[in-house]
């Protein structure tokens, strides 16, 4: 199975996700979780220790001239667009159980749309990860799905994008679902967070209409202390979790 989350930053994404991977790590499926958000950290949120040294593979220089012959942060030249990425989720992982973690980190944009060294190989490395790797993988990604294309796409099982009662959240769904329209990924469902009673869900069932709703998670002032305290949400005492577990099910 292959998931992708997305949503507007401090929507509980990242929190989501790592409740996704923990639980499937408890079903005794190997999981292959990807930090595509380079405003996240769901490393800490799985439970890794000194999860804050991890280095990006897209900071990784020597790594990305090695794989595409090109320096990171140069646009235009010649370098190569199909790099060598196949070794990296067991060389560039960390382990937990049985989860592998790989952090990809942030690029910066020259321009919009600019084609430079190491969006090439994070493309390259997301495209194996959902084409060809046999685990369960759970993508933690920006608003704007950037490492996803269209080849990808069309292998992923499902993007789940985790909104809460508001308008901008509301807005970024619509905005993920137009972005995820153009690379010809329509297997979209939402995860209504932080839903503090019964309007709240109102609120999001009436304004999302014509979205897939996998569940809700209730408003937890426990997930905000353990995010606080740097703790996994899987380690203390929430029922999101076991809601998260009845949504696999559904999955």
């Amino acid at each position: 199975m292959k998931l992708a989350v997305s949503g507007k930053g401090g929507v509980g994404k990242t929190t989501f996700s790592s409740l996704l991977i923990r639980n499937f790590n408890e079903m005794g499926k190997r999981v292959l979780a990807i930090d595509a958000d380079p405003d996240a950290n769901l490393a800490a949120g799985i439970g890794i220790e000194n999860a804050e040294k991890i280095v990006p593979i897209a900071e990784m220089k020597e790594l990305v001239f090695e794989r595409t012959g090109a320096q990171p942060g140069t646009i235009g030249g010649f370098f190569k667009l199909n790099p060598k990425v196949d070794d990296l989720p067991e060389a560039l992982s960390v382990n937990f159980e049985n989860i592998k973690l790989m952090r990809l980190g942030g690029v910066q944009k020259g321009g919009s749309g600019c084609i430079c060294p190491e969006s090439t190989l994070l493309r390259a490395l997301v495209m194996h990860i959902v084409l060809a790797r046999d685990e369960v993988v759970v993508m933690d990604m920006e608003a704007g799905i950037e490492h996803l294309g269209r080849a990808t796409a069309k292998a992923v099982d499902k993007l789940i994008v985790v909104v809460e009662p508001g308008r901008r959240s509301i807005d970024t769904a619509g905005h993920i679902r137009k972005l995820a329209a153009e690379i010809g990924l329509n297997a979209i469902a939402v995860v209504g967070n932080k839903i503090r009673g019964p309007k709240d869900r109102e609120f999001l069932e009436n304004h999302l209409p014509d979205f897939e709703f996998l569940g809700f998670l209730p408003y937890d002032d426990t997930l905000i202390e353990a995010d606080l305290n740097g703790v996994s949400p899987f380690d203390v005492d929430s029922p999101s979790k076991e809601q998260v577990k009845s949504m696999i099910s559904n999955l």
